[in-house]
């Protein structure tokens, strides 16, 4: 996200892309309510030209839309450097043909889905906003094992002094796993560990993840335990 804390001086920006009016105004409305600095766009190639300007801290970003689908605008936000880390959550109605897997593969955190209930939204955000803000606990800073150097502090994987950038939660997925090495840890373990109780996601999510770290990282690094889950392989 653009800051580490949220005060009354600076509300969390939050940029709310959906083609359909109504619903837009229902989420402006309940934002604004609860403090939060609301801007809109009416479809993804819209939402790519607004973003750089209001520069969001949270983007709920619908799937269908004209122009540019959610699922296309998610991928552009994600490779623009400023919106690598933003919490983007997908708004979905029920009969759409979505893809829960396409979705986190195209960089999204979450979903939620149509009609949007605006306590569950703001209970959802909420939670967002008090994760951000929450200082990490005490741990080791760098991990040092099997070629990688995990650096925690600074969010930085190198390889033979080979600088990899990975978005938060594959980095997060990565260093757990490389924490407790040879030690195997399901699909609902690493869910539970890396996103939490309040985000709602599915189990193939980790799989999406892992695929992508081991496309940066190295494929050896990550060690597939057939119907359990994965483990870091310490291994040379």
């Amino acid at each position: 996200m653009q800051h580490s804390a949220a005060s009354a001086s600076t509300p969390y920006k939050i940029l709310v892309v959906d083609d359909d009016p109504d619903i837009v105004e229902l989420l402006e409305y309940n934002l604004r309510k609860e403090g939060y600095e609301v801007a809109t766009a009416p479809d993804g190639r819209k939402a790519l030209e607004v973003a750089p300007q209001f520069g969001p801290d949270i983007i709920l970003l619908d799937v269908m839309m004209p122009h540019l689908d959610g699922i296309a605008a998610c991928r552009e936000l994600r490779a623009m450097p400023r919106f690598k880390d933003t919490y983007i959550l997908f708004l979905t109605a029920r009969s759409e043909e979505f893809s829960e897997v396409a979705a986190f593969d195209a960089g999204a955190d979450d979903y939620l889905s149509k009609p949007i209930k605006p306590r569950a939204l703001m209970s959802r955000l909420a939670a967002v906003v008090r994760r951000d803000l929450e200082p990490a606990g005490p741990q080791s800073d760098v991990i040092d094992i099997n070629g990688l150097r995990i650096d925690r502090t600074g969010f930085a994987v190198y390889q033979d002094g080979r600088k990899i950038t990975l978005p938060k939660k594959e980095f997060e997925l990565l260093a757990f796993l490389a924490a407790s090495p040879h030690k195997v840890f399901g699909r609902d373990e690493l869910l539970q560990n890396i996103w939490g109780n309040d985000v709602f996601v599915l189990a193939r999510t980790v799989d999406v993840h892992v695929r992508k770290v081991r496309e940066k990282v190295g494929e050896h690094h990550i060690q597939t335990i057939k119907g359990v889950g994965y483990k870091f392989n310490a291994d040379n």
